[in-house]
This record gives structure tokens, C-alpha cells and sequence, in this order.
């Protein structure tokens, strides 16, 4: 009886009217939502521990994470647009297969959203410090306030990251001014970071120091490291996978988006195909022109990315120019091929947009805890709306404080692999959730429509799973044990005070347009049995 709850998808819709965010976001301004989670968070802080897993293999990996994306970005579209309110995979989990699992969904969102804002603050903090401090300043910050504990991968001598720890609580703060303001400030930081990489794409590849025997060894760790191992192409395709999350963060806006059943499918792939491209061509950019080889351990691996021993290796004098040990790794090459000046606006544009990246996942991150609490599966204090702001603030404030002490302590790349664990058990349930939909509901309006879902959905399932096997085996092991948390809680709580699980449900009378709640019939709703 565990799977017995089963949402209406009326009753989902008619919720989210009663007690519903603000309609203020148009089909533009989600592309931009989504270029700003995208572009960024793959290019500027994950470059350089993806090419320690893959070397020149970096570029294979990102068509590999593209690809399945891609096949994901299908069915979110299609069930995006149908059910138009915040929640994501969550809701979409809650209509189809039920609030158990729902639950293990929303839990592993939650978990994928707040460590992916630790790892891009902890990106933007490698800029701050390298460009804006370094470099114009002439300011070396203390190594203990630079980098988190070199026993948790950070570096030698490093205690705190204050840097990242400080954007992650502005950012928060932006956040809980208001959802339209920081959509606004979004679309000025995505032109800047946009205007940045292309300027990097046409210094790179036209360079004289762009030389093609720089991608060989191509594949230097394989195409496939061996499961859980975290290494060759398929193992970084793993770790850039979370880059992806703009699209899914398009999605949880849709209760706050002008006419979603047209501007939902617009952002989603529209944001996916622009930023594929360049992650292929900043990729190509940077190692034809400096090299981006692993650095290798005594059995012929790559040392992993965000470990005690590949900090140890970077902090030798040999490796002060490669690639894979660089904090701010593309401004780094246009240094290195004579480029300074322009490396050092690229850092500033970093520097400045990075911040986007952060504000999206936090903006994704603190929906799905709204909607949690909507349901009666989290305290509903949590789902309280600023009256003057008009945004979740309760929650927001919540996350960002935790955001902020995730980052402050751990490097970028094990905070990667950790959020790609929720990731893609999320996006895998979203694919089994619109295979089911067609068939429980295929008479309901579908402003898009996935094609050839029988191979879509089917391929969605499987890239997933086969990327999260291909994570470390230490960054698998946190969703099993983060889901053990969580049904702890569901069971100690959600579970005896969910709405739907009390046997009352909200709907819209057809007649009236009124919300009105009605019974349904559920084992708790009958005591008696």
C-alpha cells in the first residue's frame, strides 16, 4: 500500500492556483534562466577537473552529457508544459507514480540543487581570488581563508573558503528580494558571460600556439574507466552532467511563467542547443591550446579530481601551469598564450556572472522545498511567502545557509560528482513519468509532445543510470544514504501530515472556478478498515 497515493493532476494544478507564486516570467527570460545555469558552471569551474578525469577526452564527454541530456530534455519538455507548477520531477512524480516515491524525488532534488550552488560558488571564489584580488589588486588572500581543509580536498594550508561562503549568502539574499528582480539582474550577467566565452572561442582557436598534437593522447584514461571509478570520457561526462541543470531548472519556474504551455518547451531545448555548442568549442579552445593531460598516479590513473593527492601534485612547481590545477582554469589560458589582458576580462566577467549560475540552482533549489510544504510533506512554515517580497523566503533563507557552508569547506570537483547523484536518479524518474502519463492520460492537452517517445524515454532511463555507475563510487554511495535520511523523515512525518495522504485533495469546480476540497478515498481517509 506504500505506493497507494496517487495525486490527481487536477488537484496538482488547482493547489498551485490557491496558493500560487507570481505569473512574471516570460519565454525570453526563461532561455536566459537556462543559458545562465548552462553556460557557466560547466566551462569556467568544471574544465579543469574534467579534463584530470578525460584530458583532451573532455570534448567526447561533453557530447556523451549532451547527448543525454538532450533525450531528457524531451520528455521534461513535454511534461513541463502539461504541468505547469513549481516542483519539477517532484510533481511530475507525485501525478504518475505516486507520493512515496515522489518523495524520494523531491529529497534527491533538494540534495542535487544546494550542493550544485556550493560547487559554483566555490568556482566563482577561484576568480575572485585569482583575477580580481591577484591580479588587479595586487591582493594575496591568506591561504587558510582561499581554500577549504586539504583532508577534504581543498589545499595545503587551506581552512575556509570565505570567498565562496560570502557569494552563497548574497546570492541568497538577492533571491529572497524578489523572483522578477533577479531574473532582470540574470539577463545582465548572462549577455556578459555569453560575450566572454565567445571572445575565448575566437582568441583560442586562431591562436598560434593552438596546435592539434596537443589533443594526443585523445583518450588517455579510456573512453570507459570501469564503474564507480570516475575516470575516462564516460566518467567526466558523469561530473560535467550537473552543467546541464539549467534546462531542469526552466521546469520549476513554470509556476511562474506567462503562458507555460508555449514559453516552458521554448526554454528548455532552446537554452540546451545554444549551450552545447559551446561547451565544445571553449573545450577545444583551451586544451589545443595549452594541453589539458591528466596528472597521473603510480598505476597509470588519473589522481581524482577534488583529492588530497591531486592537490599535493598541484601544488608541486612542475605543475603550476597545467590546466587541471588551475582555480580559474580559462582566464589561466588566455595568460598563458599571452592573452593577459584579456584573460583578466574573461575573469571579471566570470567573476561577475557566475553569481547567475548560483541564482538559478538556489531559485530551483528553494521551489522544490515550496512545494514539499505545499503538500504537507515538509512543516508549511517553510512555504510561507514573503508578503512584500513575494517569494519563499523562510526556505530560501534555509538553503542559502547551508549552501554557503558547503561550499566554505569542500573543493568543487567532489561536489560535482555528489550532486550529479541526485540529478540523474531525478531525470531518470522524470522519463518513466511521462512514459506513464501517455498511457493513465493520453487524452489531456500536450502543448509538446516528446518524439518517438518509445526510444526517447527508454534511452533517457538508461543514459542516466549508466552515468551515475560511471560517478565515483564515494559520490553513489551519498544518494543511497541521503534517501535513507529522507524516508526517515517521510515516515516520522510526511507521511501522517500530507494533504493527500489525509484523504482531502484541492480541485477547481468547472462550473464556478472556485478551489473546493473533496474527499478521496485512501486508507487513512477510512480508519475503520
Amino acid at each position: 500500500m506504500i505506493l497507494d497515493r496517487v495525486k490527481p493532476l487536477d488537484a496538482i494544478l488547482a493547489t498551485a492556483e490557491k496558493k500560487s507564486l507570481h505569473r512574471s516570467l516570460g519565454a525570453f527570460q526563461l532561455m536566459l534562466f537556462g543559458i545562465g545555469c548552462i553556460i557557466g558552471t560547466g566551462i569556467f569551474v568544471l574544465t579543469a577537473a574534467g579534463a584530470q578525469k578525460a584530458g583532451p577526452g573532455l570534448m567526447l564527454a561533453f557530447v556523451i552529457a549532451g547527448l543525454v541530456c538532450i533525450v531528457a530534455a524531451l520528455c521534461y519538455a513535454e511534461i513541463a508544459a502539461m504541468i505547469p507548477v513549481a516542483g519539477s520531477a517532484y510533481t511530475y512524480s507525485y501525478a504518475t507514480m505516486g507520493e512515496f516515491l515522489a518523495w524520494t524525488v523531491g529529497w534527491a532534488l533538494v540534495l542535487e540543487y544546494a550542493i550544485a550552488a556550493s560547487a559554483v560558488s566555490v568556482g566563482w571564489s577561484g576568480y575572485f581570488s585569482g583575477t580580481i584580488l591577484n591580479e588587479f589588486l595586487g591582493i594575496q588572500l591568506p591561504q587558510w581563508l582561499a581554500a577549504g581543509p586539504l583532508a577534504l580536498g581543498g589545499e595545503p594550508g587551506g581552512f575556509i573558503n570565505l570567498p565562496a561562503m560570502i557569494i552563497a549568502l548574497l546570492v541568497t539574499w538577492l533571491l529572497m528580494i524578489g523572483t522578477s528582480e533577479s531574473a532582470k539582474v540574470n539577463a545582465v550577467l548572462v549577455a556578459i558571460k555569453v560575450t566572454a566565452l565567445l571572445l575565448f572561442i575566437g582568441l583560442t582557436l586562431t591562436s598560434a600556439y593552438f596546435d592539434p598534437d596537443k589533443f594526443n593522447p585523445f583518450l588517455p584514461a579510456g573512453v570507459f574507466g570501469g564503474f564507480g571509478t570516475g575516470v575516462g570520457a564516460v566518467g567526466a561526462a558523469a561530473t560535467i552532467f550537473f552543467a546541464y541543470v539549467g534546462f531542469d531548472a526552466v521546469s520549476t519556474a513554470a509556476e511562474e511563467t506567462k503562458n507555460p504551455q508555449k514559453n516552458v518547451p521554448i526554454g528548455l531545448v532552446g537554452s540546451l542547443l545554444f549551450c552545447t555548442v559551446f561547451y565544445i568549442l571553449v573545450a577545444a579552445g583551451a586544451i589545443g591550446t595549452i594541453g589539458g593531460q591528466p596528472i597521473m598516479g603510480p598505476n597509470g590513473v588519473p589522481f581524482p579530481a577534488g583529492s588530497e593527492e591531486l592537490a599535493l601534485q598541484c601544488a608541486m612547481p612542475q605543475y603550476a601551469g597545467a590546466l587541471v590545477c588551475s582555480d580559474e582554469a580559462l582566464a589561466h589560458v588566455l595568460r598563458e598564450i599571452g592573452f593577459s589582458g584579456i584573460g583578466n576580462v574573461l575573469g571579471v566577467a566570470a567573476f561577475l556572472a557566475l553569481p547567475s549560475v548560483i541564482l538559478v540552482l538556489l531559485f530551483a533549489q528553494t521551489r522544490i522545498f515550496f512545494v514539499m510544504s505545499r503538500d504537507g510533506l515538509l512543516p508549511e512554515g517553510l512555504s510561507k511567502v514573503h508578503p512584500k517580497w513575494k517569494t519563499p523566503y523562510v526556505v530560501t533563507a534555509i538553503t542559502g545557509v547551508i549552501v554557503a557552508f558547503g561550499a566554505a569547506f569542500f573543493p568543487v570537483g567532489q561536489l560535482a560528482d555528489i550532486a550529479n547523484a541526485g540529478t540523474l536518479y531525478a531525470f531518470l524518474m522524470v522519463a518513466v513519468a511521462v512514459m506513464i502519463l501517455r498511457r493513465t492520460d493520453p487524452g489531456r492537452k500536450r502543448a509538446f509532445r516528446t518524439p518517438a517517445l518509445w526510444l526517447v524515454g527508454p534511452a533517457t532511463i538508461f543514459g542516466c543510470a549508466f552515468l551515475f555507475l560511471n560517478l565515483p563510487f564515494e559520490a553513489m554511495m551519498v544518494l543511497p544514504i541521503w534517501t535513507a535520511v529522507g524516508l526517515l523523515v517521510y515516515f516520522a512525518y510526511g507521511r501522517r501530515r500530507s494533504h493527500l495522504g489525509r484523504g482531502v485533495v484541492e480541485v477547481v469546480d468547472e462550473i464556478g472556478g472556485q478551489a473546493h476540497d473533496f474527499p478521496i478515498d485512501t486508507p487513512e481517509s477510512h480508519p475503520d478498515r
